[in-house]
């Protein structure tokens, strides 16, 4: 890392330097103040506190995803699940609803050749920093960001020109996998980038956002009822003990111990350890 002019400093990655000047959020902290004003505090305490009735399959209620719309003004905001590993989005919500042919963000083989060479989607790869709201403006200069293949196969096309980005962890606990993630994106087309307020919102509400995902998740998945030695059991799990460990707790055989792990995993519909912690503690944090 080094300084750069007019105090900015350079931090190099994947090639490109990161940027990162006043008002910027490095590792979700905020480096000079923001001004956030009381009218947008007061939509933000809307929007953490309202329950929302509108549950959709995957990913977060669009009522949500129409006031965040509303908060940070854009062209679109979408919510995806992103599996850079496998090189996938298991879900996708748009709003307005993405259209296909006009190549909005819908996923595509383009998307994926470019991401490991694309800063701001790689990022959170390469870093392990979820915390970090980002704009493709922290890692290219204008000319860069035109000259850029990514620019020229997936944005340019699609009319995008500007994206802020905020990236979540898709599971906790032990069922977490590296390079799954959820992740917010706004984007606009030609005009302003986004600004230093918009990041800040972002960083506010990223908490709350997360725990809005962690509750949708758990009204669409919700634990089936199980006896209060499953219960036991799978606190044993949770705490990291085998199978012979949890059977000398228990004074009972390993064979049981195996018996009650097929139950579990049959009522949760699961197939591992790590699976059936997560799901019947979903909070639980490793």
């Amino acid at each position: 890392m080094s300084a750069g002019p007019h105090g900015l400093r350079h931090l190099t990655f994947c090639g490109w330097p990161h940027r990162r000047g006043q008002g910027t959020v490095a590792g979700g902290v905020m480096t000079a103040p923001v001004a956030v004003s009381e009218r947008d505090l007061r939509t933000l305490l809307g929007m953490v506190s309202d329950g929302r009735a509108d549950l959709p399959a995957e990913g977060l209620p669009p009522s949500l995803l129409a006031d965040l719309m509303s908060l940070i003004r854009c062209d679109t905001v979408s919510f995806t699940g992103v599996d850079s590993g496998r090189q996938q989005e298991w879900f996708s919500q748009d709003l307005p609803p993405a259209d296909a042919d006009a190549g909005q963000r819908a996923p595509n083989q383009q998307h994926w050749d470019h991401y490991w060479d694309f800063p701001p989607a790689c990022y959170p790869d390469h870093t392990g920093d979820l915390r970090a709201i980002l704009k493709i403006s922290d890692f290219y200069s204008a000319r860069q960001w035109h000259g850029s293949g990514v620019y020229g196969d997936h944005y340019r096309p699609a009319g995008l020109e500007h994206e802020l980005q905020l990236c979540l962890p898709a599971e906790r606990g032990p069922a977490a996998r590296p390079g799954r993630t959820v992740r917010l994106f706004f984007t606009r087309g030609p005009g302003p980038d986004f600004s230093e307020r918009d990041r800040a919102l972002l960083a506010l509400l990223r908490p709350h956002l997360h725990q809005a995902y962690l509750d949708a998740e758990r009204r669409r998945h919700p634990v089936p009822r199980l006896t209060p030695r499953h219960w036991e059991l799978l606190r044993l799990l949770a705490a990291g003990h085998t199978n012979t460990q949890i059977a000398r707790r228990l004074g009972i055989s390993e064979g049981t111990v195996r018996t009650h792990l097929e139950n579990i995993y049959r009522r949760l519909q699961v197939s591992s350890r790590a699976a059936a912690v997560t799901r019947a503690f979903p909070d639980w944090v490793a």
